[in-house]
């Protein structure tokens, strides 16, 4: 049982974790191309049904800025009334990945393709956001996005400027208050404060469209699932799943480090999830994550257990089904200054320099990844990403070296390491080097692995000695190792 002290901190940090999802779940699914309600739905599913696992004690889930350009490609591929299926797809492969004790295994991805995957959607994110700061319908694809970049400044209302970038003054300037000043969340009083001075002014902005958390909420129907024969419906759900259980674990990963409370086990986390994300799909809510800026902040609020997680739903379904027409007050601008600081965040300037020093090719995998999500998309930027780190991997671990001995007046060609097809032309320039009219032999017990590229190559140079020393008046033949 909760001790009083323990509930009190527990309450305490759920009100000031509320205060922070609040502006963020609204915020996400404007940017994501779907009614504000479902981020607000997502969360309190977050908070009432995730919240109460066991998979990680402190860790907060929500709709997250990280799958925004998913979710947004998605809703302009197939629709709106799609995103129930897809979603609710994705929650069933994690279910799979749970049940199948795969959730360690994330922990295998090269922290480079991560960093590089939330660099580029930072890009993506702050690209399209810029247009909502200052009013602009933004075009479609990224391409045009940075194109219409340079003619922004003429179409875009510096009223609905001002109050974005007053609200990212304000959330960057709280940083610098007290701490009993940071209970209340920056984001929230960048937002009040926009919201506040749009009305007391009557300033012509766009506003949140709302129309009660009841209406906007579609459940899946059977005929709704035959959208997943479709293979791109398919590679969003892929990708939906993946990224989603990536940010999720590797935000466990970050969150246990903050506390010295239990341990977060991976794969009944994953298994939360994929229950989660499985309830939101049948609701036709925005798809969750664990949201590293809500964990944190439950972490620092002084929150001990699962019921301050818990208790954040409850108070989001509170505000959602009581003062849902506060959010019509909302300037879309003030919105969007909230995810243009949340974009920059996630641009790890840092890590770049530091890899740069240190770990080069990792550098070049971060960059790459971003630059790929940035003219492709998520799904096939990651997949190029991964596929970079995999190649660097195999390249550092293949390593050849051949020695050259005399032994009784035979040349012995001592191979070792790792001959694969990656060290294949540097194997064979040795080799070819070798003058035809000697003896040689090729001593292979030194190699570790030996892949059938090299085999075949090692095979055909030395059949090619053994003609050319079968020729008359020839030696050199290589004896075998």
């Amino acid at each position: 049982m909760l001790g009083a002290g323990t509930f009190r901190e527990d309450l305490g940090a759920s009100v000031v974790v509320a205060l922070v999802a609040l502006p963020l779940c609204v915020g996400v699914a404007v940017a994501s191309g779907v009614p504000a309600e479902l981020g607000i739905v997502t969360g309190v599913v977050g908070g009432l049904l995730v919240g109460s696992f066991r998979g990680s004690s402190l860790q907060v889930s929500g709709p997250a800025a990280g799958l925004t350009v998913l979710v947004y490609e998605a809703v302009q591929a197939h629709g709106l009334a799609a995103l129930g299926v897809l979603v609710l797809a994705a929650g069933a492969v994690q279910l799979g990945m749970g049940a199948l004790r795969l959730g360690r295994w994330f922990r295998a991805i090269s922290v480079a393709v991560v960093q590089g995957m939330l660099a580029g959607i930072g890009l993506v994110l702050i690209t399209g956001q810029v247009y909502a700061l200052g009013d602009a319908s933004a075009p479609g694809g990224m391409p045009a996005k940075l194109g219409g970049l340079t003619g922004l400044a003429g179409r875009a209302e510096w009223t609905a400027v001002v109050l974005g970038l007053g609200t990212v003054l304000i959330m960057v300037g709280w940083q610098r208050m007290p701490d009993r000043v940071r209970v209340v969340p920056g984001a929230l009083v960048g937002v009040a404060a926009a919201t506040a001075a749009a009305a007391a002014l009557s300033l012509p902005v766009q506003r949140v469209e709302v129309a009660g958390v009841l209406s906007t909420v579609q459940p899946v129907g059977l005929a709704d699932l035959g959208l997943l024969l479709s293979p791109g419906a398919v590679g969003t759900v892929v990708a939906l799943a993946l990224i989603a259980s990536a940010e999720t674990l590797f935000s466990a990963a970050a969150v246990d480090r903050m506390h010295d409370g239990p341990r977060t086990d991976y794969d009944r986390e994953l298994v939360a999830q994929g229950i989660g994300n499985t309830v939101c799909g049948l609701l036709g809510a925005l798809p969750m994550t664990a949201v590293i800026v809500r964990s944190a902040a439950n972490v620092q609020a002084g929150a001990r257990t699962r019921a301050s997680r818990v208790l954040h739903g409850a108070w989001l379904l509170l505000f959602a089904v009581a003062l849902p027409q506060a959010l019509s007050a909302v300037p879309l601008a003030a919105l969007a200054g909230v995810l243009l600081h949340a974009g920059w965040k996630l641009l790890p300037a840092r890590a770049v320099v530091a890899l740069w020093r240190t770990h080069r090719g990792e550098a070049v995998v971060l960059v790459a990844t971003a630059g790929a999500i940035v003219t492709t998309n998520l799904f096939e930027g990651v997949l190029v990403g991964l596929t970079l780190a995999v190649a660097k991997a195999a390249w550092e671990t293949s390593h050849v070296q051949v020695e050259q001995v005399w032994e009784d007046g035979t040349l012995c060609l001592r191979v070792m390491g790792n001959a694969s097809f990656l060290r294949l032309p540097k194997l064979l320039d040795v080799l070819e080097a070798q003058p035809g009219d000697r003896p040689v032999r090729l001593d292979l017990s030194g190699l570790r692995h030996l892949d059938h590229a090299c085999l075949t190559a090692l095979d055909g140079w030395a059949r090619q000695r053994e003609r050319r020393a079968a020729a008359p008046g020839r030696e050199g033949a290589p004896e075998p190792g």
